[in-house]
């Protein structure tokens, strides 16, 4: 089983202290290093490279969110994805870092199973948000498509049976192992069927899908 290497960002030691206590239980990941700032983390970038970084947002100098800005936009930092830990909860906080980048979003009260779960969902390639960072990004959604007169039906048209109930499934928050699970098939077929999709509705991004799903009333709320 591979190691994910992972370096943890937070200005408080006590809370670097208790992640690392979380994660020294598992038998795949491996702590490379840990910072108390943005600023201290990039320096240890210089010397080594870690598969998740586990950031806080609200930080001396850099803001988490400015750090994944950064880490998702230099090519040296290729390959290096960022989950978000923090007790801000907030759309504003959970857009922007969707925005620049991230790969996931806990609230700091997140339970150890589901912190262990979003690292090797997100070390996969894919993405993680907890249920409470799901609902406000489907909420925002909704008040948007409210507000939007017009579902876009021709392009629903175009999906298959198979990708209509493939998009129902992910809007509906289940991941592509358990959408794969469900329908006997394997998880590459359902990335497959999703980059299909994405392609034939001319979207952008994971949330586009889910935006698009509430629009044309493919996933109830």
């Amino acid at each position: 089983m591979a190691n994910i290497k992972i370096m943890l960002v937070d200005d408080h030691q006590i809370v670097r202290d208790g992640i690392k206590a979380l994660l020294e239980s598992l038998d795949n990941v491996q702590i490379i290093g840990e910072a108390s700032s943005s600023k201290e983390l990039l320096d240890y970038l210089e010397t080594v490279k870690p598969d998740i970084i586990i950031t806080d947002i609200s930080m001396p100098e850099m803001s988490g969110i400015e750090l994944t800005k950064i880490i998702n936009s230099d090519e040296k930092y290729s390959g290096i994805k960022v989950l978000i830990l923090s007790m801000y909860t907030n759309e504003d906080f959970i857009f922007n870092a969707i925005k620049v980048g991230a790969k996931g979003y806990l609230p700091k009260n997140t339970s150890r199973k589901e912190l262990f779960e979003a690292i090797n969902t997100i070390y996969k390639g894919e993405e993680y948000f907890s249920e409470q960072i799901s609902n406000i990004i489907l909420k925002s959604f909704i008040k948007k498509a409210k507000s939007e007169d017009n579902p876009d039906e021709k392009k629903e048209a175009v999906l298959s049976a198979r990708e209509t109930e493939i998009l129902k499934m992910f809007a509906e928050g289940m991941s592509n192992p358990e959408i794969a699970e469900k329908l006997f098939i394997s998880t590459r077929t359902v990335e497959s069927h999703k980059n299909h999709i994405v392609q034939k509705l001319e979207l952008k991004s994971t949330m586009d899908l889910i935006k698009f799903a509430i629009k044309n009333k493919i996933v109830e709320i």
